[in-house]
């Protein structure tokens, strides 16, 4: 329903703790929940990087029973298996997801199967069989997410998972993707410590960041917008944009890196309602390039938001002027000088996050794949929630691509 003519909004999201340190607190909010065995769930390099998991192990002190640093960017079904059956040996009673969406997804594909109880083998092999995973009536091991970058969807209860029961992509070919939703899948609790994301690599940071940034762009001219939505993304932009390029500095600003952990935070919120998922028509586009590149979606969203905007703003209005109140950008000019500015802003901001700004400068991709590329596009769930009367077909999209190269 849009806002003008009334709303519901139904968002349950999880304790929200930030701060640098704020991971020293882990244990008492475990304790507070009568959780007493955590399972610390990570990939290698996160695992492996004492600046990162040595505070969560203190924070969490003798409750931790059990690491598992061995997700990957796959997300594989047969990954997050793996850490069940090591959650289950160590009788964990809540898992510690500490790293990227990669890490997070495969965790919440892990409670899915632990719903499952003694079948969750079963219920894998299931899930690869139909193209479908879910979680079962009885409630699931309990989450709690760490992030590390930025892409804002932390605050979700919704995965992406590969479905494949093996641990890494085949070489004979890509499986299919799948998803999984339930209210009960949102973390119980977010803890986002700044000292924590001084440690994650600067290219990562800055893709994952324009992944998160346009999250608050697709919230606001979403067909699901609320006028509490339309709250949090605006004052989350207002954070992000001018914060953002401090990113690639040496020694990121305090400061400022507090403003970009309360801005992604703020974008988010109620992205991922029981009412719907209010990310759109970008984040489509980076889902087609999700399979067979080895490529940040980010990265992918810097090349494009520009393109797919000025397609967007080119036949509706998009709710430009609340955009361009959010990005601080000048309106005078009438509605062309507007949508005009806001493309400005948002290359600017991915231009101060050091992204490409062309297609042909984004390793492994090539023309001839635009008219598969296209068709991925067009399959994609969040084409349906694009802004009101933009629905692109196959040869949109390829003229997009195009203008992109």
């Amino acid at each position: 329903m849009n806002a003008p003519d009334g709303f519901r909004f139904d968002f349950h999201p999880g304790t929200i703790v930030a701060g640098a340190g704020c991971v020293a607190t882990l244990g008492e909010e475990l304790d507070a929940r009568g959780y007493e065995r955590a399972i610390l769930v990570s990939g290698q390099t996160v695992g492996t990087t004492p600046a990162v998991v040595e505070p969560i192990r203190d924070g969490l002190g003798d409750r931790l029973v059990a690491e598992f640093p061995e997700t990957t960017p796959e997300k594989t079904l047969g990954t997050a298996l793996a850490g069940l059956r090591r959650a289950r040996e160590a009788d964990a009673d809540v898992v510690v997801a500490v790293g990227g969406g990669s890490t997070l997804d495969t965790a919440k594909a892990l409670c899915a199967l632990d719903s499952y109880g003694p079948a969750a083998e079963d219920a894998a092999r299931d899930a690869v069989e139909s193209g479908d995973l879910s979680v079962a009536e009885a409630d699931p091991i309990p989450l709690v997410a760490v992030p590390t970058t930025l892409a804002g969807a932390d605050l979700s209860d919704l995965a992406g998972v590969t479905l494949t029961l093996d641990r890494g992509i085949p070489t004979d070919g890509s499986p299919p993707s799948g998803g999984v939703s339930d209210p009960r899948l949102m973390p119980e609790a977010l803890f986002y410590d700044a000292e924590l994301y001084r440690t994650t690599p600067t290219s990562v940071l800055a893709a994952s960041a324009m992944n998160g940034f346009d999250k608050g762009l697709e919230a606001l001219y979403s067909p699901l917008a609320t006028p509490i939505t339309d709250g949090t993304a605006a004052r989350g932009l207002r954070l992000l944009a001018p914060a953002l390029g401090t990113i690639r500095q040496e020694q990121m600003d305090g400061a400022r890196l507090e403003d970009i952990l309360s801005g992604i935070v703020a974008v988010q919120y109620g992205l991922a309602g029981a009412d719907g998922y209010r990310a759109s028509i970008i984040h489509a586009f980076g889902h087609g390039f999700s399979h067979g590149y080895d490529v940040h979606q980010g990265t992918i969203h810097g090349v494009l938001a520009p393109h797919v905007l000025r397609y967007v703003f080119d036949r509706v209005d998009g709710r430009r002027d609340r955009i361009a109140e959010a990005l601080d950008v000048t309106t005078t000019g009438g509605p062309e000088a507007t949508a005009a500015a806001i493309i400005g802003a948002v290359a600017d901001v991915r231009d101060d996050l050091g992204l490409p700004n062309r297609l042909r400068d984004v390793q492994g991709v090539g023309q001839t794949d635009f008219p598969a590329i296209a068709a991925a596009i067009c399959d994609d769930d969040l084409l349906a929630v694009a802004p009101e009367g933009i629905d692109p077909d196959p040869q949109d999209v390829v003229a997009i691509l195009e203008r992109a190269w």
